[in-house]
C-alpha cells in the first residue's frame, strides 16, 4: 500500500477519549482479543492496544468499524500488523514448498 493510500485509510480512523473512563473508537477492521485489563484491535491504521482495568466493550459494530471501551483507560498503544509476503506465503513449509 503506498504511502497515500495508507494517509487516506487511517483518515477514517478516529478515537475519542472522554475522562479516561469512556473510549470511542472509529475504523477497527476487528476484535483480536479482550479482557478486563487488555482490548486487542486491529484498525484502519494498524494494530491498536487498550490497557486498562475493568475494561468491558460496550458497543462493538465491525459493520461501521465502531467499538467503545468503558472502564478506566490507562495506555493506547499502536503496533504494526504484519500482513507481508513472508507470512502470507505460509512461513517456513511455504519457504520449504517453493
Amino acid at each position: 500500500m503506498s504511502t497515500e493510500a495508507a494517509k487516506l485509510k487511517c483518515a477514517e480512523h478516529k478515537i475519542s477519549l472522554d475522562a479516561r473512563n469512556f473510549l470511542e473508537i472509529k475504523g477497527v477492521t476487528e476484535v483480536v482479543s479482550f479482557d478486563e485489563q487488555t482490548v486487542i484491535l486491529n484498525t484502519v491504521c494498524g494494530g491498536l492496544a487498550v490497557d486498562g482495568m475493568s475494561l468491558h466493550i460496550q458497543v462493538l459494530n465491525l459493520e461501521q468499524g465502531i467499538v467503545t471501551v468503558d472502564g478506566r483507560i490507562d495506555n493506547l498503544s499502536y503496533y504494526e500488523t504484519e500482513h507481508n509476503e513472508k507470512t502470507s506465503k505460509g512461513g517456513f513449509f511455504g519457504k520449504l514448498f517453493r
